[in-house]
């Protein structure tokens, strides 16, 4: 008889083993991308996506930002239905028809644009904001028609328009139709500008390309958010292009504050009362 005995191995069948499931702490905590700081996702949430430790200025959702700062209930939502064609049949490393539909389906908005009538302190205004997440906000045939109806319908009702701008610039799948769009909502400002009501224009970060390049631009009070990058073009291009070293901080809101392009920096927490004043004395 052998000194040792071999005792077979026991078969694990992989197919029965469940799949791992998301954790219970996912999504709970939220790192800050300017001061490293890890923070609660309900707190961050509740200082309006605003970190309590150094102050950095998050991205924050469309919705949620026009819910926080117009009076409460006052949001009435127009031109929902519109949604993007493709015109030129264009394609890339994806179909744009196959990338509208995705995007579509995982954010539930059917363009980067959300826009309707609402109430600040008590005052109508025009209102529409950018859906970064929608393609990095960018401005196609839909987009352009949904900005150009906000100063349609601020001259309508004889109140003031408000647009909260996000954006990456003309969306490149759309082509000239997509740049045409500045002219188009640049035009209807012109129009809105007869009835002598202000257009308040808010910079996000970042606003660049073509919505920089038109409406964003030309708001009769133009505010920005903390360190913002506001351009027509990226900093890394524009050194390509001209060869030369930029300025620290260049294309950042305060940059643009301290050479006259902006009129003010508003911090998050305090746009709300901003804006009621500057409607009070304006609107």
């Amino acid at each position: 008889m052998a000194w040792f005995s071999k005792k077979p191995r026991i078969a694990v069948d992989t197919q029965q083993q469940p799949e791992p499931g998301p954790s219970r702490m996912e999504g709970l905590w939220a790192k800050c991308e300017s001061c490293d700081e890890i923070i609660y996702r309900q707190e961050l949430e509740k200082h309006w996506m605003v970190c309590p430790h150094c102050d950095h200025h998050h991205p924050w959702n469309a919705r949620a930002r026009l819910a926080t700062l117009l009076d409460p209930s006052s949001f009435e939502e127009f031109d929902k239905e519109l949604e993007p064609q493709d015109p030129l049949g264009f394609s890339d490393s994806k179909k744009y028809k196959d990338r509208l539909k995705s995007t579509r389906k995982n954010l539930d908005e059917n363009d980067a644009f959300v826009a309707g009538v609402g109430r600040i302190g008590g005052h109508q205004v025009s209102v529409g904001a950018f859906v970064f997440e929608f393609m990095g906000g960018s401005m196609g045939s839909v987009v352009g028609e949904k900005v150009t109806r906000v100063f349609e319908r601020a001259h309508e009702l004889k109140c003031s328009a408000l647009i909260f701008s996000a954006s990456g610039g003309a969306r490149m799948q759309e082509g000239i139709f997509s740049l045409m769009q500045m002219a188009k909502t640049s035009a209807a400002i012109a129009r809105f500008r007869t009835g002598n009501k202000p257009y308040i224009s808010v910079l996000l970060h970042p606003t660049t390309g073509g919505v920089a390049a038109s409406f964003s631009w030309l708001g009769d009070v133009i505010l920005a958010e903390p360190k913002a990058l506001i351009g027509f073009a990226g900093p890394r291009v524009i050194e390509q292009t001209i060869r030369q070293k930029l300025p620290e901080g260049f294309q950042r809101s305060e940059f643009l504050l301290e050479h006259g392009m902006i009129d003010n920096i508003v911090n998050r927490k305090d746009l709300r009362a901003k804006l009621g004043q500057i409607l009070g004395l304006l609107g």
